[in-house]
């Protein structure tokens, strides 16, 4: 079992090392991170004591939850290309329209961190994203943007049982109730946005080059795909609480809808097939999902080998202060996918131990939803940025680790000192 985990470590490395300087070899991350997860999964097969149905199983099961993100981001993405087809996103560009640099921070900032309590880190970021690719035409002026709303979309969900997967995973199997950790961790949340974003707002100054007020009319039924598309947006959550479903399950009934809604407003116009979804699919990045598909199928024969949860039994033998284990797993996130490490401390440390609410729950929630925020790869919120937007690792490293790490210290000292003091 040694050879196996130093194996697929090194795999996983060499891979990893490949997606960060993508642009140095020339070989797009995509195809990378689906080579690696393939050649993971076939060592950990060739080289595993179990039986090789048993292990065809354990890819089966992670296939179905990778499965679940994959629909979940296809029916968000299809849904905002779909309000932007119409020219729905005119309505608020219109009211956000500002040049100012250090204005349109804070709006996008402020927007992102409370629209993610609502919806959740990845929805929010597509949205977001989609808005600034209306607002600001330059690529580069879009980036410390869309690095702020990757913070704020991590920060702003991991608050909330609905914002982030790993807080929903605490909040369903009872390490954490609704109003308690929303009072806990409102304020560390904040602040670790704060902090950057004080950071940059003394970085930036000037006005941008904004794009030219469009000055075509919205196309037809732009006001009512707007605002079915926002409401569908906003229903997966409720959906999943009402019924105990998976988001997933909630957006494709959200997409389902408006599909409907779009077939019926241009079923009978032929100049209008480009508002119809059928078209609408040609438009989606399909690079940017099979990048998650990747990156997710790695993470997953981490975990099925054992190293994860090895990881975590290091910590707790290691590390015995509860601070420091839940800070460490943020910082670990910030390369391993949350959701792994979040079922492994669930799995370790049991609620006779650790009882609903107690502080390491809180400091978990915070730590797995921010700390996915220092590197670019960490978080979905942040991996579909680098996908729609083609930012490179390196230059999130330069431009936003720092900061981002400062503000992800800066919230946990924060909840350490409420804690005391209250």
């Amino acid at each position: 079992m040694n050879t196996l985990f130093t194996l697929l470590i090194a795999i996983f490395a060499v891979g990893y090392a490949a997606i960060i300087f993508e642009y140095t070899i020339k070989i797009n991350k995509t195809a990378v991170a689906l080579f690696v997860a393939v050649i993971l999964w076939l060592f950990y097969v060739l080289l595993s004591p179990h039986p090789l149905l048993q292990d065809i199983g354990t890819l089966s099961s992670n296939l179905s939850d990778v499965a679940q993100i994959i629909f979940f981001l296809l029916g968000a993405m299809t849904l905002v290309e779909l309000i932007d087809s119409h020219k729905g996103f005119k309505f608020i560009t219109d009211i956000i329209h500002t040049s100012s640099k250090r204005k349109m921070l804070w709006i996008i900032a402020l927007l992102a961190f409370f629209v993610s309590a609502i919806l959740d880190n990845l929805t929010t970021t597509i949205l977001m994203i989609s808005l600034l690719r209306k607002l600001v035409p330059n690529n580069k002026d879009r980036f410390l943007l869309g690095c702020i709303v990757v913070v704020a979309a991590n920060a702003g969900g991991a608050w909330t049982p609905i914002g982030d997967v790993t807080t929903t995973m605490l909040w369903i199997n009872g390490q954490l109730s609704s109003l308690a950790v929303m009072k806990a961790l409102i304020v560390p949340s904040l602040v670790s946005l704060a902090v950057p974003l004080l950071y940059y707002t003394t970085q930036v100054k000037g006005k941008y080059t904004l794009s030219k007020a469009d000055t075509q009319p919205p196309e037809p039924g732009a006001k009512l795909v707007f605002w079915a598309g926002l409401g569908a947006l906003v229903f997966v959550p409720i959906f999943k609480a009402l019924t105990g479903l998976p988001p997933f399950m909630g957006m494709l009934i959200s997409l389902a809808t408006l599909w409907i809604i779009t077939d019926i407003l241009h079923h009978d116009l032929e100049e209008r097939q480009h508002l119809k979804v059928p078209h609408i699919f040609t438009k989606i990045d399909t690079s940017s999902i099979l990048f998650f598909l990747g990156i997710l199928l790695c993470i997953n024969a981490l975990e099925a080998a054992g190293i994860l949860e090895s990881l975590a039994h290091w910590l707790n033998r290691e590390i015995p202060n509860q601070t420091l284990i839940a800070t460490f797993i943020g910082l670990v996130s910030a390369v391993i996918d949350n959701v792994p490490l979040v079922a492994a401390s669930i799995g370790m440390y049991p609620l006779e131990s650790f009882p609903m609410d107690s502080s390491f729950w809180h400091l978990i929630a915070y730590a797995a939803g921010t700390g996915g925020s220092i590197l670019i790869i960490g978080s979905a919120a942040g991996v579909a940025f680098m996908g729609i937007e083609k930012v490179d690792f390196m230059s999130y490293v330069k431009k936003a680790s720092l900061p981002i790490l400062a503000g992800y210290l800066a919230g946990i000292g924060t909840y350490v000192a409420i804690n005391y003091l209250f």
